[in-house]
């Protein structure tokens, strides 16, 4: 670790802006560091980065010899483009860090900062509110003065207890985003060599929406502090209005304004995933729409025979008809001798009904001379002849 993070470290507890920059400070260089023992010169994983490259152009190359694919600018510029990006960003730490780290860290403070309209960075600006309103409620705090003991339901400790609940949800949720994402652009380069191949990539979209789903959170939490921040000011001014006693009621408001920022932090986190979990990323994740259509194109569709109908056979005003069926001889069941007749004797059956009632009358009579065998012989039957129609 540097002199400047061992500074930054050292001053931790002397408030949430310093603690802040501690935490920047000392991720920044985590990150640098993991870098540099993955894949860059020297690394660990150098090798097995040369050993998945050659894999990569041998399964293309083994595509053109089974002509599953073509050696065609569409072909290639893909691929070429694909294997280009992986390299940049997984050998060289001043392209990851000036894309992957500037976007999840700086883009967010950036939006902000232009939101809030503040001078510097909004998130440091934030900080250093909180820590005016700490030393104001301390300040206004007559028990610690006189060292006596605070009941969690007197005024002066429904005020502390608003207070942690505001701490909780802004230095908490900050601190925690931003480790979370220094850890997840630490091991990003793992994830940026999944997306070669299709049976991986989908480790690389995950790590992807992971990392703006937690860039997402600290400006969130830096806008909506800051609103917060905002209805809390003529609650401090009532606390400290008269020193050495805390209005009940401006104690209350206090205490219900850490609870609303609390629910906020929630709804902010609960956002925040859902605003990423319908990304695509690029085109790389198929849509629920697109994997549905492909089970139903691949599955084949069931047999079923549909009578014939015709456009007059929705019509009330239809004549009676006659519809010749082609006779056709059924075998008989070993225990129903006789049923065809002396001598199996071909029988024609002619239905006379109206058209509109023929397709309800002609599908009873082919499944009239099905087998009543179950079990295996009933695959080795003979199949239903077929009918032919004819219109008189």
């Amino acid at each position: 670790m540097s002199a400047q993070c061992e500074a930054a470290a050292q001053g931790v507890g002397n408030g949430v802006a310093a603690a802040l920059r501690a935490v920047d400070c000392v991720a920044g260089e985590t990150t640098a560091a993991a870098f540099g023992r993955l894949f860059a010169p020297g690394g660990a994983l150098l090798t097995v980065l040369t050993i998945l490259l050659t894999l990569y152009v041998a399964f293309f190359a083994i595509n053109l010899l089974l002509g599953r694919a073509s050696l065609g600018v569409r072909s290639l510029t893909p691929r070429m483009m694909t294997i280009g990006l992986v390299l940049t960003f997984v050998t060289s730490w001043i392209a990851y860090s000036s894309v992957v780290w500037n976007l999840a860290i700086g883009a967010p403070d950036q939006i902000a900062t232009v939101i809030t309209g503040s001078q510097g960075s909004a998130t440091d600006v934030f900080a250093q509110k909180i820590d005016v309103v700490f030393q104001a409620l301390q300040q206004a705090s007559p028990g610690q003065a006189q060292g006596k003991d605070i009941s969690a339901f007197s005024p002066e400790g429904m005020m502390w207890l608003g207070a942690m609940l505001l701490l909780l949800g802004t230095v908490g949720v900050l601190v925690t985003a931003r480790i979370a994402v220094a850890v997840l652009i630490a091991v990003g380069p793992v994830f940026v060599v999944m997306a070669l191949f299709g049976g991986t990539r989908g480790l690389f979209t995950g790590w992807l929406k992971g990392l703006v789903m937690l860039a997402l959170v600290p400006l969130f939490a830096v806008l909506g502090g800051s609103v917060m921040l905002e209805l809390a000011v003529p609650v401090l001014a009532a606390l400290v209005q008269t020193p050495g006693q805390i209005d009940a009621q401006a104690a209350m408001a206090f205490l219900m304004i850490g609870a609303v920022h609390v629910a906020l932090m929630v709804m902010v986190l609960k956002v925040s995933g859902t605003m990423v979990s319908g990304w695509r990323v690029f085109g790389l994740v198929p849509d629920k729409d697109e994997r549905g259509g492909r089970v139903t194109a691949l599955a084949p569709a069931p047999s079923a025979i549909v009578p014939a109908t015709t456009p007059a056979a929705s019509s009330t005003t239809a004549t009676d008809r006659r519809i010749p069926v082609s006779s056709f001889a059924v075998a008989p069941a070993a225990n129903d001798a006789g049923a065809l007749g002396e001598g199996g004797r071909r029988e024609t059956r002619v239905i006379s009904r109206d058209i509109a009632s023929a397709g309800a009358q002609v599908e009873p009579l082919m499944t009239s001379g099905a087998s009543r065998a179950r079990g295996i012989g009933s695959r080795f039957r003979a199949p239903a002849p077929r009918l032919s129609e004819k219109m008189k």
